[in-house]
């Protein structure tokens, strides 16, 4: 924002300085170049009285003093009779040399006053010229022609030029260092906001911008961003506290319900509905301890940490072989090399343990579950492929959805577990993706991961 405003004040000058730089810059050079026509034709007209009796009377006039006081540079004077003959050349060339086939010369020998420019290609050069008829009483008794290079008042203008370039040139500069100063004064509110808006965005709750300098307007913007913030720190903070203080309130009389629960025994018929009410109990813990791990992970910007992701699945599958092998599952780990990425400290365990029991609790006894690692592009894929009833499509779509959980479903799950994995990846800055499984059996659980030292 601050080049565009900069670019603009830098036009706007830029054309303002056109517009009239241009125009006087012309007319002066215009005004040099009839002051000098006129110059040359009053001297040319003085010259003209001077020789006038001399030409009447047929004598050739002296103009030696004059010549010699006619200071021009590369200046020329001819005098012609009626005739068109030279009788004084301030050249000193051959008297009586015939210039009545000059257009000029002719046209001043017809009575009238010519002025004009034209190239030498002798001299190489522009010239100007003047030509007046030397008459009385309505008789022509010869011409004055003077001619002069127009390289001096070329030069003044071309000079006038540059000093009205330079000045065009200082007046940018100073537009540009003052309009610089402007822009940044205009854009240095705005970019105080985007950069609050900017860290709360990626989770920095306390995020605020503060008194801004600058237009009322952006004032009471940033006053209004700030407390909509607050209130949504508040908000979110009391939202954390309910679900962590619910979640440990809740704990404590699972616990002591799960006691006794396994002291009321008294009979084989009870046990049967006490192990229901167990089995019951057992998924209220699960929820509750899901809700826990949830209200960690919607905390602040985790810590983020480098692992080797192929020995922490090496660890997690070594953790769940007794389940499988209790299940009648074959957990199979396929990562060859180590297979370094970041995440979330401890984010890792916790997205295989989901993923590890969703696939066990699908799979049906002697099928297998694959847990692969492997690198990829500037990170790492952590795959969990079961051998189950899979997921249509549109179930994968909703799957990371807080307590989503398929319709049907009649198994133990809290409906949570793919919530957490897709959150933890997230704030690793990776990503999880559902898919089906090779030749659509089975659902395969991708989790995408940064390499190490990257910034989500």
């Amino acid at each position: 924002m601050t080049r565009r405003l900069l670019l603009t004040y830098l036009t706007i000058t830029a054309l303002t300085l056109v517009i009239v730089v241009v125009p006087l810059g012309l007319t002066f050079a215009s005004r040099e170049r009839d002051r000098l026509i006129f110059y040359v034709e009053r001297d040319a007209q003085a010259i003209g009285s001077r020789a006038e009796d001399d030409l009447e009377n047929d004598r050739e006039p002296d103009l030696t003093d004059v010549f010699d006081q006619y200071t021009a540079d590369g200046a020329r004077i001819v005098v012609v009779d009626a005739a068109g003959r030279t009788v004084a050349d301030s050249d000193r060339a051959d008297i009586g040399r015939d210039y009545s086939t000059r257009p000029e010369i002719a046209r001043a020998l017809n009575g009238e006053r010519v002025t004009g420019r034209r190239h030498s290609d002798t001299l190489r050069s522009d010239l100007v010229y003047v030509a007046i008829p030397v008459a009385s009483d309505g008789q022509v008794h010869g011409a004055v022609r003077i001619t002069l290079p127009t390289s001096t008042v070329d030069e003044r203008v071309r000079d006038t030029w540059m000093r009205l370039a330079a000045l065009s040139a200082i007046v940018l500069s100073i537009v540009g260092a003052v309009g610089l100063i402007l822009a940044r004064g205009v854009t240095r509110p705005v970019r105080q906001l985007q950069g609050a808006a900017e860290r709360l965005a990626a989770g920095d709750l306390s995020a605020r911008a503060g008194e801004v300098e600058g237009a009322p307007e952006l004032a009471s913007l940033a006053h209004q961003f700030d407390a909509t913030a607050e209130r949504l720190e508040l908000l979110v903070d009391a939202q954390r506290r309910f679900v962590s203080d619910a979640s440990q309130q809740l704990r404590t009389p699972l616990t002591a319900l799960r006691l006794r629960l396994e002291t009321l025994r008294p009979s084989p018929d009870d046990e049967v509905a006490v192990d229901a009410a167990l089995a019951e109990t057992d998924r209220l813990a699960r929820l509750v301890q899901s809700l826990l791990e949830l209200a960690r992970a919607d905390g602040a910007r985790p810590a983020l940490t480098d692992v080797d992701a192929t020995a922490v699945a090496a660890e997690r599958c070594a953790t769940w072989a007794d389940v499988a092998e209790a299940a009648g599952i074959e957990l199979v780990l396929d990562a060859p090399h180590p297979c370094p990425a970041r995440t979330v400290e401890g984010g890792l365990e916790q997205i295989l343990d989901n993923l590890v029991s969703n696939a066990l609790a699908v799979a049906d006894a002697g099928t297998t579950v694959t847990v692969s690692v492997r690198a990829e592009g500037h990170g790492a894929a952590v795959r969990v492929l079961d051998e189950g009833p899979g997921m249509p499509a549109a179930h994968r779509a909703q799957a990371t959805s807080r307590f989503w959980r398929p319709p049907g479903a009649t198994g133990p799950g809290s409906g949570l577990g793919l919530a957490i994995v897709d959150h933890l990846a997230m704030a690793a800055g990776g990503e999880l993706e559902l898919s089906e499984g090779p030749e659509g059996q089975g659902l395969l659980a991708t989790v995408h991961l940064p390499a190490p030292g990257s910034v989500p």
